[in-house]
């Protein structure tokens, strides 16, 4: 191909991408143009004599000026290349090139890319790779080649270790790999690792800097800099602290720096006080200091409209292709409360004591007030993060850091938008295994200007899918919050669902038990009353027995204190009576003690620090909200001890016909498929619609009855008439071809056109409906209900994302209220159930293979005792919605 037939500035703007290294660090990854001439023999020029050596495979102590011309003008087709930038430097380079077969182009292509050396061990050829061999699918191409010197054990372990099946010759020294860049189970699951891993670090370099410097820090009360500086210091920050002030020697005593780059030590932090007019002289000091990250406190962002929008992309993608993470702007801050840290970078003058518990928000303005409730209520966090406009560092980056974080056992989100919710669905799921998230998530019907600018939208049934399926426990406000992540906290995850009363009332007792019951829990015998006149020792001894008992999971205590003997010696007698018992015993205690709310200095176990830690018994100011806490924490525990489930993929499917029909389809430029057309699709997928026929006229339909077989049922055509809970538009039962003429004839009438569906009866059962639900942001979720106008009108339908398993299959048919309906209940039919979680499974295989299906509803699907019969299916085919959590390692885009 000649350079004047293509263009090699035209490259796909979806190739570019900010990626995190394995360090936390960042670069900007994009295709070479011919403008990188003189940044690629710059950066050829810093490479030491070994790199170009294994290379090049000799010493090249220079590029050529028609190599640089061939290096530079690629058509982003056959010859593809992408650049690691920093700043305005390359410091790693990537390319293939495509491998004819004879005169012909074949589907392999050869692979190669150099890292600057003092970038090397950072992750960026694995990246590079990853890109690459994403790009070149895009392509048309299936296989890569590479050669290395036998010497190169670092470049070979890159292939090695990238998860493909890589096939290996040795020649005079050269080792020629090849491999498929098919992504398989195993490359996806080594680039998730690596990616966790790298976002986790950029999180630490946030959370654990050594050195800290607040630009705009003032000397006046008033000002944000001045706030900064001061709870920096006040908690007493392990490192050294830099305020930078143009105008003073020195801020709250400390000495002040005119600019960062005066500063003579190295700066990890910067939070920044500054102007937003003033952003961009900030940025470029700190790019030049080489600063780790940035915390932007600084309003006049997003939040104002376009015009700050478009600053705060500039601010991430500057910080970003610089190398740094940014956190806001707009943000409250960061906290540690590590006690090798102390770090408080942060507005909040108040800070709750040291925790297990992370906290992430994603609201300023409610940080330090929620600071302040924890401290109030004796949940000690061990990191907190108020992300403010969210330009760049997210929830989901916290989910990364607090998987491996060994100081944190609890998660708390506040959330009023997503990001990228496919990803929040996939890391929530991973993390929800070893550790409780507990989630408000607000926003449901308006979300901030500044928050819109870096979300997607999300309707409720998808996220009510993400958190059911991840295991996040999800609460409507942020006093709920705190209630269960107080239990969670200090106590321990129940082992069932059976729960003991006990207390000095009868009445709150009652009332207890009776919320109990409502919630789903099981009370193990009636509430315990040792009555109004008990003593401290008869009381904490009834609180022993009934944790003792084999019968027992969890205990609520309800206690009104006596006019005679102070609460306060009860709850000390409780606490002395229950330690150690009731972790050994693995029971947690809820209690409504004292009418205090959190957890009062009398139940308090001390942590390290002195406030409440492990152990702690925490109250509730009433029966209710201590024994909803306690349901909720019961159904994680419950989700969290079931089966994970396996990735099935049913027998009997044929991808590629299924996207060959689909494709044709598109390319007709049609949406909806015809019946024909959607049997043979359902067909690949081995889901069998019962036999039909479409007729026009009451003979046609005399004689279709007689060749499908008696009885039969006729339909009208309009799926509106079809699916009236009065039938109107159907027949069932026919019999006789005179019945089938009659049929038709009140069919045709009813309607009003000539066509007329005659369908094979099958086994009479239970109407289900199945469908898939498109949401552009998150993807796909399969749907289940019974059908009905009482079912729709209620929403009666349960939700699942792709991929499922065969445990979120089963969990599928039976979450709809309804579904007991499908077991007997009332004496309705007995269900095929396995049969409904087979079909789930086949629609579920059918929206992951061919994501061009944007919509799908079978209904009915009539559930037997002898299986599940599809009666008629509806198929909508379309451009496939962007997959946010797919393809290689990148940080969500900032546009």
């Amino acid at each position: 191909m000649n350079p004047s037939d293509f263009d090699p500035y035209d490259y796909p703007r979806h190739w570019e991408a900010d990626v995190v290294l394995s360090d936390g660090g960042t670069v900007h990854l994009r295709p070479i143009t011919p403008d990188d001439a003189d940044r690629l023999v710059a950066f050829h020029g810093r490479l030491s004599e070994r790199t170009r050596y294994f290379r090049y495979f000799g010493a090249y102590p220079r590029i050529p000026p028609r190599d640089l011309e061939r290096f530079v003008t690629l058509d982003h087709r056959n010859r593809v290349g992408f650049a690691a930038m920093l700043g305005d430097d390359v410091i790693a380079v990537g390319r293939y090139e495509r491998l004819k077969v004879g005169d012909n182009p074949g589907d392999q292509a050869e692979v190669a890319f150099v890292v600057e050396d003092d970038h090397q061990g950072r992750g960026i050829g694995s990246i590079l790779l990853e890109h690459l061999a994403a790009a070149a699918q895009e392509r048309g191409l299936k296989r890569f080649t590479a050669e290395v010197l036998g010497e190169n054990g670092q470049m070979v372990r890159v292939f090695k270790d990238a998860g493909y099946q890589v096939s290996r010759a040795l020649e005079d020294g050269v080792i020629h790999l090849e491999f498929a860049i098919d992504p398989t189970e195993e490359s996806v699951a080594v680039a998730r690792s690596r990616e966790q891993a790298a976002e986790a670090r950029s999180v630490h370099n946030v959370l654990n800097p050594k050195s800290v410097a607040v630009i705009g820090a003032s000397t006046d009360p008033t000002k944000v800099g001045y706030a900064v500086l001061t709870n920096l210091l006040s908690a007493n920050f392990a490192g050294p602290v830099f305020p930078v002030n143009a105008e003073h020697p020195a801020v709250r005593g400390v000495r002040a720096y005119r600019r960062v780059l005066d500063i003579p030590d190295p700066v990890d932090l910067a939070v920044v006080a500054v102007p937003a007019t003033s952003i961009n002289e900030v940025l470029d000091d700190c790019l030049a200091k080489g600063v780790k990250a940035l915390v932007v406190v600084t309003s006049g962002f997003s939040e104002i409209g376009d015009e700050g929008r478009s600053a705060e992309r500039k601010l991430a993608e500057e910080a970003r292709a610089h190398g740094m993470r940014v956190v806001g702007p707009n943000a409250l801050g960061v906290v540690n409360m590590d006690r090798a840290v102390r770090l408080n970078a942060s507005l909040a003058p108040k800070l709750p004591g040291l925790g297990r518990t992370g906290f992430f928000c994603q609201s300023g303005a409610l940080g330090t007030a929620i600071l302040a409730d924890a401290a109030s209520r004796g949940l000690g966090l061990s990191t907190f993060v108020s992300a403010g406009n969210r330009a760049d560092v997210s929830g989901n980056d916290m989910l990364q850091y607090w998987m491996t974080d060994p100081a944190t056992d609890v998660v708390l989100l506040y959330l009023e938008s997503f990001g990228n919710p496919r990803k929040f669905a996939r890391l929530a799921r991973r993390l929800g295994r070893t550790k409780p998230i507990v989630a408000v998530k607000s926003g449901r019907n308006a979300v901030s200007p500044a928050l819109a600018a870096t979300s997607v939208q999300v309707d409720e049934p998808s996220v009510q899918a993400v958190f059911e399926q991840a295991g996040v426990i999800r609460v409507e406000s942020l006093a709920q919050l705190f209630d269960t992540a107080l239990l969670l906290a200090h106590q321990p995850l129940p082992e069932g669902s059976r729960i003991a009363v006990v207390g000095n009332s009868t009445a709150i007792g009652v009332l207890a038990a009776d919320t109990a019951l409502a919630q789903g829990l099981e009370l193990a015998g009636e509430p315990v009353d040792v009555g109004p006149q008990a003593g401290p020792a008869e009381f904490a001894a009834a609180v022993r027995e009934a944790l003792l008992r084999d019968d027992v999971d969890a205990l609520v205590v309800v206690f009104v204190p006596p006019l005679a003997v102070p609460g306060t010696t009860y709850a000390r007698e409780l606490r002395e009576a229950v330690a150690g018992l009731a972790e050994g015993h693995g029971k947690p205690i809820v209690s409504t003690f004292l009418a205090a709310e959190g957890v009062p200095a009398e139940l308090a176990v001390p942590g390290p620090d002195g406030s409440p830690g492990r152990g702690s018994i925490p109250s509730y100011p009433s029966p209710e909200r201590a024994v909803l806490a306690l349901a909720r924490v019961t159904r994680y525990a419950r989700w969290r001890s079931a089966p994970r489930g396996t990735l099935v993929r049913p027998e009997g499917i044929r991808v590629d016909p299924a996207r060959e029909l689909v494709r044709a389809v598109m390319d007709d430029g049609d949406e909806w498929l015809t019946d024909a057309q959607v049997v043979r699709l359902l067909g690949f997928y081995g889901i069998e619609v019962a036999p039909f026929k479409i007729v026009r006229s009451a003979g046609e339909a005399a004689a279709a009855a007689e060749a499908l077989g008696f009885p039969v049922a006729a339909k009208a055509s309009n799926t509106l008439l079809r699916h009236r809970f009065d039938l109107v538009g159907v027949r069932l039962d026919i019999s006789s071809p005179d019945t089938m003429r009659a049929a038709y004839t009140d069919l045709r009438q009813v309607s009003g056109v000539d066509t007329v569906y005659v369908q094979r009866m099958v086994a009479k059962g239970t109407s289900c409906v199945i469908g898939l639900q498109d949401d552009p942001s998150f993807g796909t979720l399969v749907s289940f209900g019974l059908s009905g106008v009482v079912n729709d009108l209620l929403g009666d339908r349960a939700y699942r994302s792709i991929p499922m398993t065969d445990a979120d299959a089963a969990n599928l048919v039976r979450a709809p209220k309804a579904a007991p309906l499908l077991a007997g209940y009332g004496g309705s039919p007995m269900a095929d159930l396995g049969a409904l979680e087979d079909l789930v499974l086949r629609v579920a295989a059918l929206a992951e293979d061919v994501p061009e299906v944007r919509r799908l509803e079978l209904e009915p699907v009539v559930a037997s005792e002898i299986g599940a019969s599809v009666v008629y299916a509806r198929v909508a085919v379309g451009p496939p919605p962007s997959r946010h959590d797919t393809g290689p390692r990148r940080l969500r885009t900032t546009d």
